[in-house]
């Protein structure tokens, strides 16, 4: 296929944004996104976090539900501790126009 991945500026990455749609319901169990508000507004490496002032908030979200959020808010899941199932569709959308040697890998041509 070809195909090479990189890294936006951050520029790009501050006007992107991502929408989660929720195929199951996900809570602590099943390892929903645990989140840290703001971060997506600070940008820093997950070793120098201050812990005893950044707090994780988990982001429970039940079948059909939608979630929000900038690809720069720190983020992760734990692994799933039942057989329960996460399935996610994970769409990010961006309105950057990227140089003419570069282009997005899915693209609506206008």
């Amino acid at each position: 296929m070809n195909m090479f991945a990189v890294q936006p500026p951050i520029d790009i990455l501050q006007t992107n944004f991502t929408v989660r749609i929720h195929l199951d319901d996900t809570d602590d169990s099943n390892g929903a996104l645990k989140v840290i508000s703001g971060s997506h507004d600070k940008v820093y490496r997950h070793e120098n976090i201050d812990w005893q002032i950044e707090k994780e908030t988990t982001c429970e979200v039940n079948v059909g539900g939608i979630m929000i959020m900038r690809p720069l808010l720190m983020h992760s899941s734990s692994l799933s501790t039942t057989s329960n199932r996460r399935r996610v569709v994970h769409i990010e959308f961006s309105k950057a126009i990227l140089p003419q040697e570069i282009d997005w890998a899915e693209k609506e041509a206008y």
